[in-house]
């Protein structure tokens, strides 16, 4: 992330995660994700944008364009309420076809709960291509860092999915 990304209007940034799925669930055990953070604040609202490319490694591999956005509302106090959409258009150059492609909005909600961070969120899917209906909830540590002044529990210093209440490693990558 940019330095001082949570005291900034405009940040920016990019997040790299390489996994590996068991043969039996994947026909390209890995993958590597690509996930560009890009983002705009006030006191009042937040809009993030990931254009994420996922790539599958093998001779099935190939590699996908897989957007997310979120719009969320500050109401303070480490809270957060907003929507975020998450897409996978399939293949870059060959896009599936508009039904076939995963789309899912979901209503979310950010918040602290001491030092721990918690994001609940319910999804629909909004193509045949999707999943119905999805809920999600993550739960995030932010580790305190020797040799750093202050807490980096404290929300001043949190990033993480557009709100103080997440990590920076979680999706949205900043606050």
């Amino acid at each position: 992330m940019v330095p001082d990304a949570a005291k900034r209007n405009f940040f920016y940034g990019v997040n790299f995660e390489l996994g590996y799925e068991l043969p039996r669930f994947s026909s390209t055990p890995w993958g590597l994700e690509i996930r560009p953070i890009i983002g705009v604040r006030n006191t009042e609202w937040e809009f993030i944008v990931n254009p994420i490319v996922d790539l599958s490694f093998g001779s099935a591999g190939e590699a996908d364009f897989a957007p997310a956005l979120r719009l969320a509302r500050n109401l303070g106090e480490d809270r957060f309420i907003g929507i975020e959409y998450y897409a996978d258009f399939g293949k870059i150059g060959d896009f599936l076809p508009a039904e076939q492609q995963s789309q899912q909005l979901f209503a979310v909600t950010d918040f602290k709960v001491n030092t721990v961070d918690v994001e609940l969120g319910a999804g629909y899917g909004l193509t045949s291509g999707s999943d119905r209906f999805v809920v999600k909830a993550i739960l995030g540590y932010a580790f305190p860092v020797s040799g750093k002044s202050g807490d980096c529990n404290s929300p001043n210093t949190q990033l993480g999915l557009g709100t103080p209440a997440r990590s920076m490693q979680e999706p949205w990558g900043t606050k």
